[in-house]
Formats: structure tokens, sequence, C-alpha cells
């Protein structure tokens, strides 16, 4: 099957491939990994990691006309059942072979929902288990034991070495719908080696003590079908488009007042935008070539027990497209709504179809600029637009919801709402230690951060961008400054990879600004937009801890290198028990030039938090994200030619109720 001279449809009705950018179909897929399958010969042992669209060089997609034959290729990484190492390699569909095959030995695949699944059975079932359980007097409640497998880092651990290994954090429900992370039982787990499905180890800390942390039993619960009190609904508040949205969508492009860009989705990034442009003045001008999300890691601050393995990276561990949830109409998005789907390989090699992975509509964002003349007293004002596309995921016990917002001004905005269940330990009522906080009698959460990293192939009115790194500071008093009250930015280049890793100073209100040293506005100054780093988070992770090495990327809010295609994922292709030897930090240490090229910027963000009890059952929206806001880009406002309108829904509310 001829796959660049034929575009299939899949079974949800969507065209097939028009685009050499276009995520793999679900046929696609199918049919990459029968050719994996029947190139390497391991029949019913093959496991799939990841099987995703290997993106063409950027010549070709800078060149591509619609109508031109597309070559499809897709990247693979393997492993074998019960083996140890991962094979990454590239299949032609079109000629229908293996094209590229590398093996790693030492790596670790991601872990599957399908392997997860398996476990809790398995632990379950171990008489080491339920003999721990029956120490303290909850093995009447075994089939109630929800067993949650945790990735375990890189320690050093002689029983973990040569193998790929899980350790698993227990909670309890006291009824089928209760909510579990109430009830966690503290200081029991058990390491499973996810290869062999084998109990290597039940640990009970408190088992030579014999001093017992209870199970907490308040019931804190959020499903409808439970919850007996419930506010009064607030009167409707409908999003409605009688003229239908402001959008037009042609297959995965998008089109949207001046913006056009490209969707696609992945297994491991998720939510994808290519080819970010927005046309102005009669011309297009390219801004990104790929925004994603490349990687979250999730650092505990706790020493206590098994707690300090809780370093998790849930793209590189466990993939934020594999774990996308399927939105729902009028609940996760409202509006007039165009989805569309995400297609990700299961474990076995089929294919898996997440209906409405992706989201996207318009949002009324406030006003978008105003003046009142006080002499002629006429007021001129506009409101903004923004469109939104987004998609959730969630990852074991908390869910991330990923909004990219464009707006009509072109600026890119990029936030990240983090909702779900805290991860939850117990400990004796009024003594959560100094690590966590109490937020239930008896049920602690514990202190930790959510650095995310944004990786920004920047084409800035074309491909060759560099980065400066803009500082004010106040002049000294002196005959330059003679009244105290003058400031100013000042622009340093970055001009290699070692220089630019960079921090944000509150001090000097820093902020990094990517120009095109090759196009001018009509001051005479290169073309350029700023990164706002909004959600800055310190590290207090050591770099040099076993989790700060597997991690460095936290380490600065800006790294910048060059365009690499095989270089996508900041903490390294293969992050599950990583030692850190791969990833931003030794791919920087080359020192290569960044200055007037391809460049790539990595930033780093997220949240810091220590629970509050206004976090549990589940924990309100908290937001972290950062904007790229035009900087010289325009002549002047882009938004300046907005048309005057009144909307003509709005009307006062009546005082009178009833």
């Amino acid at each position: 099957m001829n796959i660049s001279a034929h575009h299939p449809s899949s079974p949800t009705g969507v065209a097939g491939p028009t685009h050499p950018l276009d995520p793999l179909t679900h046929e696609e897929l199918i049919l990459a990994a029968g050719l994996v399958r029947e190139h390497f010969g391991w029949g019913e042992d093959l496991r799939v990691e990841t099987i995703d669209i290997d993106e063409p060089a950027k010549a070709v997609v800078r060149g591509f006309v619609a109508g031109d034959p597309i070559q499809r290729v897709a990247r693979f990484n393997i492993y074998r059942r019960g083996a140890t190492g991962v094979w990454q390699g590239k299949v032609d569909l079109g000629s229908g072979k293996v094209v590229a095959q590398t093996f790693r030995p030492d790596a670790r695949p991601m872990v599957a929902m399908e392997e997860v699944f398996l476990i809790e059975k398995t632990v379950r079932a171990d008489p080491r288990f339920q003999e721990a359980l029956r120490r303290r007097g909850l093995l009447d409640e075994l089939e109630q034991m929800c067993v949650d497998p945790w990735t375990v880092g890189n320690f050093g651990h002689e029983i973990e070495k040569g193998r790929r290994v899980l350790n698993c954090f227990i909670w309890m429900r006291t009824f089928p719908l209760d909510n579990y992370y109430a009830h966690p039982v503290e200081g029991l787990h058990a390491l499973v080696d996810l290869a062999t499905l084998e109990i290597l180890r039940v640990e009970d800390h408190f088992e030579a003590s014999g001093d017992y942390i209870p199970v907490p039993r308040t019931p804190l619960n959020y499903d409808a079908d439970v919850l007996t009190q419930f506010r009064k609904p607030s009167a409707p508040l409908d999003v409605v488009q009688r003229s239908g949205p402001g959008f037009t969508v042609e297959g995965n492009k998008v089109t949207w007042e001046n913006w056009d860009f490209r969707v696609g989705f992945g297994g491991r990034e998720g939510l994808i935008l290519h080819t970010i442009g927005y046309s102005h003045g009669g011309r297009r001008r390219p801004i990104l070539y790929r925004a994603s999300i490349a990687e979250l890691v999730v650092p505990y601050g706790t020493t206590e027990r098994s707690h300090y393995h809780k370093n998790v990276f849930d793209h590189g561990e466990l993939g934020f497209g594999r774990m996308a949830n399927s939105l729902s109409l009028g609940c996760d998005c409202l509006g007039a709504i165009h989805y569309f789907d995400g297609v990700v390989p299961d474990l076995f090699g089929g294919a898996r179809t997440i209906r409405n992975a992706i989201c996207l509509h318009e949002e009324d964002a406030g006003l978008s600029w105003k003046h009142f003349d006080v002499r002629t007293e006429r007021t001129e004002v506009r409101r903004a637009r923004r469109l939104v596309i987004s998609s959730i995921s969630t990852i074991g016990n908390y869910e991330y919801a990923s909004y990219w917002y464009l707006h009509q001004d072109g600026r890119v905005e990029f936030e990240m709402k983090a909702t779900g269940i805290i991860n939850t330990a117990a400990c004796h009522p009024g003594q959560p230690g100094r690590f966590g906080a109490e937020v239930a009698s008896g049920l602690v959460g514990h202190i930790h951060q959510h650095v995310f990293c944004a990786r920004l192939d920047m084409e800035v009115d074309g491909p060759d961008n560099t980065v400066l790194e803009c500082d004010t500071s106040a002049l000294p008093m002196g005959p330059d400054n003679p009244y105290g009250n003058a400031f100013a930015v000042e622009e340093r280049v970055l001009r290699s990879e070692l220089e630019a890793q960079r921090n944000v100073d509150f001090d000097k209100m820093r902020y990094w600004k990517i120009v095109n040293p090759g196009q001018r506005n009509w001051v005479g100054r290169p073309t350029g937009f700023k990164l706002e780093a909004m959600s800055p988070v310190r590290p207090f992770t050591h770099p040099d801890s076993p989790s700060g090495r597997r991690g460095r990327f936290i380490q600065h809010q800006l790294w910048v290198t060059p365009f690499d295609p095989d270089q996508r994922y900041p903490a390294g292709e293969f992050v599950n028990q990583s030692t850190g030897d791969d990833g931003l930090e030794a791919w920087s240490a080359g020192d290569r030039p960044v200055e007037n090229t391809d460049i790539v910027l990595w930033h780093s963000f997220g949240l810091h938090h220590l629970p509050r009890p206004e976090d549990h059952p589940v924990q309100p929206c908290i937001s972290c994200g950062f904007k790229l806001m035009p900087s010289g880009f325009f002549d002047q406002n882009p938004v300046i030619d907005l048309p005057r309108v009144t909307n003509e829904a709005s009307c006062c509310a009546s005082h009178k109720h009833g």
C-alpha cells in the first residue's frame, strides 16, 4: 500500500493526510505497527511505546504545495515483552520498509496504562502483601485496595539495576465510588518488575516498630452520585454564536482572523501547534514553526519513607497524548466548538482513537483598546476575542488542562490549568511533619512543584533569529541622572548555548526578545517578539542529586539551542530510570552558536505548591503560563483596524428577582 500516493480515510470519517505535518491516521498507525512487527518478527511479544509522524525537513514543509505527493514516515520506539532495552527507528509507509533502527540497551520505555492495570491484581495476590495487610488489620478490605504504581527515578538501588521497575503506593476505598486518595495506607509499598510482573519486594516501613499510622477514614468525595448537598444552580450563562464561529478548519489547518496554523498531536507531547503565522499588510509573516509543551516534572520535597522517589516526568514517563481525555461538549468547552481526534498506539500495536482530544473555540477576551477624547467627548472602544486550542490529560491523580491562546493583536499565550486530586499521604492527626500540610484529619499533602518546559521552535519573520536579554537598570545619581529618576533597558545578545542558559531576574525586570536581524520595522529596529516569563519557578531539588540530574532543565528558565530534529525533549529521549546524561544540559555542553540562526527556545515555568485544605477533595484550577508578545514586529497597533461593533445581545439586568 503506497501511502505517499494514496490518502486513506480513517474509521472516524476524517480524511487522510493532506499535508506533510498531519498526524498519523488510524490506518497509517496500524500499518506502521504491522510493518514493524513483520520486520522484527516478534509476533505477540511486540510492545509499542510510541509511533508518531516523523516530521519532514523544514525545507520540505515550506516548499509543499497542496496536491503534491506526500512521503509518510513514522518514528517508533518499541520493545520486546520480557526483555530490556528499546529499539528506535523509522518506517517508510510508502515503501513498506523499516529504513532506520537503533538499539538502546539501557533505555527504559514509558509506562503504558495497559501495564499499570495488570499490576494491581498481581500485588493484591501476593502473600507478602496480604500478610502486611493482616498485621495492620486490613486484610478483610483487600479487594478495596488501590495499587498506584509510580516511577522510581534512579537512586542506584541494587535491586533496581538492569530492571524496569515501578514502586507502588497503596490507597483504599471504603465503598465502590469512594475517593480512594482520601484513604492512604501509609508506608506500605510493593516494588514490581514491569517486564516480568514479578513482585521484587513488599516493604512496610512500620513493620519493625508496629507504630502504624492509621488509615484516615473521613469521607472526602466529589462524585455527583455520592454527594448529597448542592448549591442552587446559577442562571444559565450561554455562549451563543448565531452566525457560527469565526474560524475555518480544513483538515488540520485552522484560519482565524489574521492567524493560520496547523494542529498536531502526538502520544508523548499531546497537543502540538505547527507553522503559526500572522497575515498583515498583505503578507503572511511566520512567527513559530512549532510549539509544544515537551516535558513536565513534579519533584516532591519530602525525605519520608519511600516518598523521596516521587520525581515524576509525566510527559517522558507516561505521555500526555496517550493520557488525553475525550472532551465533553458543554462541559470542558463552551460555545461553537470544533474538535480534533487524537490517534495513539496501544501497547500491542493497535490504534486507539481518542475522540475530541483537542477543542477549538473562541472566547470573549475583554477590552482590546479604548479612548475617550475629553474635548470632543467621543469614545472609541473595541472589544477583543481570542482563539483557544486546548487539551486535557489525566495523569494518575492530576488533571493538566493545556490552553494555547491566539489574540487578535498578535500575542501567543499559553496557560496550564492544574486540577484533579493532590497526591496524599497519611499522618498522625495534627502531625503532618515539616514537608507538608494537613488538609484533613490525618491526611497530608507534601510540598512539591510542577515544572513544565515549552519547546518553542521560533521563526520570527523567517528562520534566522537571535535572542536578546533585556535588563532594566537605574542610572546612578550624578550628572546623567541629576533627579534620581532615570532608568533604561539594556539589551545583550545571547551568542552561544552556555551564554543562553538564563534565569529570570526580578531586580532587573528581565525579559528576552527574539528578533530577526534581517528584517526591520518602520523605525529601523529588528522585528521581534518578547518572551514574558509569567510563572518562573525556583527549583529546590539539588542539580547533582539523583532526581536533580534527571531534570536539569528546571535549573534555568531559558535555554536556547540551534535547531536539531533529534533534540526533541528537554530531559532526553528516554526518561524512565534515566541517569541525566541526555537532554538540554548534555546538548548545550558543546556551546554551539545560537546567533542569527535557526533556534529553539526552551522555557521552564510552573507552580510551587504547598497544598491547602481548599485543595481537597478536588483541587480548584490553579494556573501558570507564559506569553509571546509582539515587540517591534508591527509598525503600530495591529488591531487599530478592528471595526466598531456593539454587542446587541447584551442587556441591562433587572434589579427585580422572582
